[in-house]
């Protein structure tokens, strides 16, 4: 990916992953300050802030010089990288350049600029195997795409369900399709489905008929939906991205198998080629170093 040219010591600086990760995890440290009003360093902060902005611009311009742009631009982490920054420049500009928000409104654009953070996810490229283990989960969810949807359709059938069941005795939780989903995905991920069930009865005051058969209706959907339904999602996640690993495993053995019939064949040619006496010395050699 580099060329033959040496690059200079400024160079370096921005090509060395390790600078660019330290730069990273300040400007991550930075924003998570900033978070907290009046602490009286805001000034400081916005200052490091656009800072760092202004190194990020660097190492960009310092790395598409030198593997060329459409190099660099061939890596994901790169136009990941590119695309962040770009979301930072308004806040940058508006710093420098304080007369722009008379001609545009970039108040909406500025509030991109925290997107920043999440350049700290570019610490996966140190990870071993990552390649391996983003193409597992891109398997694994190829494969399992047709079962999520047909899981969030079961939970959308079942929201609107309950909505006729339960909008008028319950609004709060059932007052339209859109709470419904909400509560009934919470019953189907089994978090806190049991304190649904109890507010529902508490907030509408059933009899205890009524009491009894929502209660059933609600074990029945977590055993549909929690048991069920998330167990199978999982299970088919699960498999696919270890069946990519399996096929690997299977691959490798395969090469292995071939290349012990090879070296099987190489033995056989060389008994025979030496029981005829046509052996060349050299090979004659290795064979007597090998058998001592």
């Amino acid at each position: 990916m580099g060329t033959a040219k040496t690059p200079s010591f400024f160079s370096r600086l921005f090509l060395n992953d390790r600078n660019i990760l330290a730069l990273i995890s300040l400007n991550a440290v930075i924003i998570f300050f900033q978070g907290f009003p009046d602490t009286g360093y805001e000034q400081l902060f916005t200052y490091l802030d656009d800072l760092l902005t202004v190194l990020f611009l660097t190492e960009l311009f310092v790395k598409a010089r030198h593997y060329g742009l459409q190099e660099y631009l061939r890596s994901h982490w790169n136009r990941f990288d590119l695309t962040l920054i770009l979301l930072s420049l308004p806040s940058l500009l508006v710093h420098i350049i304080p007369e722009l928000t008379d001609y545009v409104n970039v108040s909406f654009l500025m509030v991109l600029r925290v997107l920043r953070v999440f350049k700290f996810f570019r610490f996966i490229q140190f990870f071993p195997q990552v390649e391996h283990i983003f193409r597992s989960i891109s398997e694994a969810l190829k494969a399992s795409f047709m079962v999520l949807v047909g899981f969030f359709v079961l939970v959308f059938i079942m929201a609107i369900i309950s909505t006729f069941f339960f909008q008028e005795a319950a609004p709060n939780m059932f007052g339209n399709p859109l709470k419904a989903y909400y509560v009934i995905f919470q019953v189907f991920t089994v978090e806190g489905w049991n304190g649904v069930t109890d507010a529902l009865v508490e907030e509408a005051q059933f009899s205890p008929v009524a009491e009894f058969f929502t209660k059933a209706y609600f074990i029945f959907m977590l055993i549909m939906g929690g048991v069920f339904g998330l167990s199978i999602v999982n299970s088919i996640f699960v498999d696919a991205m270890v069946s990519d690993h399996d096929e690997t495993e299977q691959q490798f053995e395969d090469v292995e198998q071939e290349l012990k019939k090879m070296h099987s064949k190489m033995d056989r040619l060389l008994a025979l080629l030496e029981a005829k006496g046509v052996l060349p010395e050299e090979l004659e050699d290795i064979d007597e170093e090998q058998k001592d």
